[in-house]
């Protein structure tokens, strides 16, 4: 696994109000943005255009305009061209050789990377859904309380992205990450400690999976 930084620098029992993002420092931004895109014809989904711009560029702004930092973005499919086409200032891009084996597997090389950054929280997020901005980072990450905080934006009642892990759960997270379903089954096991930020006002967490999804990039 590949580091590398582009220069320069269901039932919750809380659910919170709007945050404020005064802390937000010492939560690190977690990219996950590796996929191939099979069900779109194996392009990639960090290259698909939004707004004349990759996808991988607005997530990543996001996440820096939402107040996390580091940030750090896990490649597989398309990682040279990314590197060569997208720019991402001051975020670090970890090489993901295994992106084949599904989601679980660049949940753990990123959660692997952010090892001995000083972050206190990785606040992830998928490439595949440009109707996140900065408004919903920020209120997850204003639920960070301490390293053991879990939290999650909700959207309508249902739980989704981003996702918030206090540092001492990303053992249990990469253990649990297997195939496809990334940190499914670690939040179905700690459903309780969820903390959940509703961001239905200010966010859509549509992703684009599928040909009929890519008129959402308008």
């Amino acid at each position: 696994m590949d580091h590398t930084s582009q220069d320069p620098p269901q039932d919750s029992p809380h659910v919170t109000p709007h945050g404020s993002p005064q802390d937000t420092p010492r939560v690190a931004g977690l990219l996950l943005a590796a996929g191939g895109g099979r069900r779109l014809g194996g392009r990639p989904k960090a290259l698909l255009v939004h707004r004349g711009r990759p996808l991988v560029e607005h997530a990543a702004r996001a996440l820096r305009e939402g107040g996390c930092s580091p940030v750090h973005i896990v490649l597989g499919a398309g990682a040279e061209a990314v590197r060569a086409d997208a720019e991402l200032p001051g975020c670090v891009l970890v090489d993901n050789p295994d992106w084949a084996e599904g989601m679980g597997s660049s949940l753990r090389a990123g959660l692997a990377s952010l090892a001995g950054t000083g972050a206190r929280a990785a606040l992830v997020m998928l490439v595949d859904q440009p109707g996140i901005g900065a408004a919903a980072v920020a209120r997850v990450a204003a639920a960070y309380r301490s390293p053991s905080s879990l939290a999650a934006a909700v959207y309508g009642g249902r739980r989704g992205h981003p996702v918030l892990f206090g540092a001492e759960r990303w053992a249990g997270v990469a253990a649990s990450a297997v195939g496809d379903r990334g940190a499914r089954d670690y939040l179905k096991a700690h459903q309780s400690a969820i903390t959940l930020v509703d961001c239905s006002d200010v966010a859509r967490a549509d992703d684009i999976d599928t040909p009929e999804d890519l008129k959402r990039l308008e």
